[in-house]
């Protein structure tokens, strides 16, 4: 893992959320994006070398959805950049670590993702992210 690539939070709003984080961080968000297959709409926040990424569920059945309903607003994941997802998927599987994505999937910010569960984790959902070059 090189760098922690984003931190993901949860929120109800994404509209009230980006203004309360425009004015917290002293910068706009520089994209909102939506990923249907997840159900949820993406926000990001640049603050020096670091991301923030808001997320809003799209949909009532969608993981944000599900985390809002049992814990509220607040950190939902922290991410990792990696060079390889593949084989960093496969190294932590040998580790020991429960992969809720074993074939990396599309996410936002023109990244492939891969989670860790949490339970395996410390209670910290783990994400991967390794960028998607065309």
């Amino acid at each position: 893992m090189n760098k922690i690539e984003h931190l993901g939070i949860a929120v109800k709003d994404l509209e009230s959320a980006n203004i309360l984080f425009e004015k917290l961080l002293g910068t706009p968000h520089y994209k909102i994006e939506e990923v249907p297959t997840e159900g949820v709409r993406t926000s990001f926040f640049k603050s020096g070398p670091n991301k923030i990424e808001l997320l809003e569920a799209t949909t009532e059945d969608s993981p944000i959805a599900k985390f809002l309903s049992k814990k509220g607003e607040g950190v939902h994941h922290v991410a990792f950049a990696v060079d390889n997802i593949e084989e960093e998927i496969s190294r932590l599987k040998k580790e020991g670590f429960t992969v809720l994505n074993e074939i990396p999937k599309k996410g936002a910010d023109n990244k492939l993702v891969a989670f860790l569960h949490p339970k395996t984790t410390n209670g910290v959902l783990v994400e991967l992210c390794q960028e998607i070059i065309e």
